[in-house]
C-alpha cells in the first residue's frame, strides 16, 4: 500500500495515543484517599468509569437521548462509580469532582505518539477523530505536546463512533473523499467502521492499553492498509 492518496490521518486519542488508564488511576488514587474511607484499588476505579463509557454513548447513538459532550457523560459516569463504591458525594466538594473528571484532560501520550505524529505531519493533515469533546482533546494537547493540525472528532461531527457519520463528516470537514483520509487506532472495532465507510485504516497494537492482563487488540483482526508496531513505525512506513 502507498500513502500517495492519503492526505489526512485521523486517530482514535484514548488508548491509541494515549495512556488513559495510568492517567486516571494516578489522579484518581488521590482522590480515593482523600475523600474515601475505605480500600480502593485506582486501577480497578480507572476500569469501572471507563466500563461506562460506551453504555453512556450508545445512548446517544441510539437517538434514547440527544448528542451530549464526552465531558458530560464522563461526569454523570463518575457520580455512578463514586455511588457504587459507597462514597457520599454529598460530602464531597464538587469542585473536587470536577477535578478528577478533568483527569481525561490531562492523560500521558505513549512514548511514541509525539515523535510519530511529528513524523505524519510534516506531510500530511493530523487530527484526532476521537470521541472525546474538542476543550478536552485541547487541554490534552497542551498536556502532552500532541501537535494537531485541527481538533475533530465526535463534537464536530455530532456523532460517536462507530456511527458512520462519525467518520464520514471527519473527511467532509476536510474537504476529503474518504479514501483520502486513513483512521490509525489501536481497536480493531475503530478500524473495521471506518473500512465501512471507505476510508484507508492503519492499526497499531497498545497491549499495555488495559493493563498486563489485556487480552484484547494484541495484533491486527482485519484486512487494514497499514500495521505497524507502534506510530514511529507506521511513521517509517510511510517515508517519513
Amino acid at each position: 500500500m502507498t500513502a500517495h492518496v492519503v492526505k489526512a490521518f485521523v486517530f482514535d486519542v484514548f488508548g491509541t495515543l494515549v495512556d488513559w488508564r495510568g492517567g486516571v488511576a494516578r489522579e484518581a488514587a488521590v482522590f480515593l484517599k482523600n475523600y474515601s474511607q475505605g480500600a480502593h484499588n485506582a486501577e480497578a476505579f480507572a476500569d469501572a468509569w471507563r466500563a461506562r463509557y460506551q453504555p453512556a454513548m450508545q445512548r446517544v447513538r441510539s437517538g434514547a437521548r440527544p448528542f451530549t459532550k464526552l465531558d458530560v457523560l464522563h461526569r454523570e459516569n463518575l457520580e455512578e462509580v463514586l455511588g457504587e463504591l459507597g462514597i457520599d458525594i454529598s460530602r464531597i466538594p464538587a469542585e473536587a469532582i470536577d477535578e478528577l473528571n478533568l483527569a481525561w484532560h490531562r492523560l500521558d501520550p505513549w512514548p511514541d505518539t509525539v515523535e510519530g505524529l511529528t513524523r505524519l505531519k510534516s506531510r500530511h493533515i493530523i487530527a484526532p477523530l476521537s470521541n472525546g469533546n474538542i476543550r478536552l482533546m485541547i487541554d490534552m494537547a497542551k498536556h502532552g505536546g500532541l501537535p494537531w493540525d485541527a481538533i475533530l472528532g465526535a463534537e464536530v461531527a455530532q456523532a460517536y463512533k462507530p456511527s458512520p457519520e462519525a467518520y464520514e463528516r471527519t473527511a467532509a470537514v476536510l474537504s476529503l473523499r474518504p479514501e483520502e483520509v486513513c483512521m490509525v487506532a489501536a481497536h480493531n472495532s475503530d478500524l473495521a467502521a471506518a473500512q465501512k465507510c471507505g476510508l484507508k485504516t492503519a492499526f497499531m497494537p497498545r497491549p499495555l492499553e488495559h493493563g498486563a492482563s489485556q487480552t484484547t487488540d494484541l495484533k491486527a483482526e482485519g484486512n487494514w492498509d497499514w500495521v505497524a508496531s507502534d506510530l514511529v513505525d507506521l511513521a517509517k512506513q510511510l517515508g517519513v
